[in-house]
């Protein structure tokens, strides 16, 4: 009953020429950006024609004749009136005398040559002080002094290395106290044994605190009927006021 009803929602056909549809085309040609550019990048790919006889071209042509021409003559024009009445330098005698001052006190110059002489240094090959240097090197040199003679192994069972593998066990700390370190810490002893009560009574007899005991700390009774007491009492009623 459904069947041609459904069939019929799945096919939807809207006219192409509808107002809507037209004016949805118009609006995203309008907010498109790639159309938006379409003709200023249509006009890159052109290139540029612009001939050199062009009014910008000429124009700047001028423009950078006159900048130019303004900074070659701009050290002239502030060395104007500041001249001496000489074409040059060298025929003013005060700047020539200033040259030839300064010429006379520049350290630089003045070591120049010694300083030169110095780089130049030439020693014979076989001056005695170069044998010398050469000697005092090789015995100082840790390379001839540890003369390796030569790199070898062995194999792991070979008679000398089995041998030696049990000589280093022997002399092993680690693998001598072994059997020390695997017993240490499982020790104990039971609270009445023999050892326990012997250590306690031998920690009793050592200790300080109980051997020098003050006899004021002591807990002791005096007896009543005792002469002393008894003599103290009745000269206790003999002297009472009372």
């Amino acid at each position: 009953y459904t069947e041609a009803w459904d069939a019929d929602k799945t096919s939807i056909h809207v006219m192409p020429d509808t107002p809507t549809i037209l004016l949805a085309k118009a609006n995203a040609a309008n907010v498109s950006h790639k159309l938006y550019i379409q003709a200023w990048e249509d006009a890159k790919k052109k290139g540029y024609d612009m001939r050199a006889d062009a009014i910008p071209i000429r124009s700047a042509k001028a423009s950078r004749d006159i900048a130019s021409e303004y900074k070659y003559k701009e050290a002239h024009e502030k060395q104007k009136g500041h001249y001496v009445g000489c074409k040059t330098a060298k025929e003013d005698p005060k700047l020539s005398w200033a040259a030839k001052v300064m010429l006379l006190t520049n350290d630089r110059l003045y070591k120049k040559a010694y300083n030169d002489s110095k780089t130049h240094i030439h020693i014979p090959v076989d001056a005695m002080s170069v044998q010398a240097a050469k000697e005092c090197q090789t015995l100082v040199s840790d390379v001839d002094y540890r003369h390796y003679l030569h790199q070898w192994t062995c194999l792991p069972d070979q008679n000398d290395v089995i041998h030696a593998r049990k000589a280093y066990d022997l002399q092993s700390d680690n693998v001598y106290k072994s059997d020390l370190e695997w017993l240490r810490g499982i020790g104990w002893l039971a609270e009445g044994s023999v050892d326990v009560v012997k250590a306690k009574k031998a920690q009793e007899l050592l200790n300080e605190r109980l051997y020098r005991t003050r006899p004021e700390q002591l807990k002791f009774t005096s007896v009543t009927d005792a002469p002393d007491v008894v003599q103290a009492k009745i000269n206790a009623m003999q002297l009472s006021d009372v």
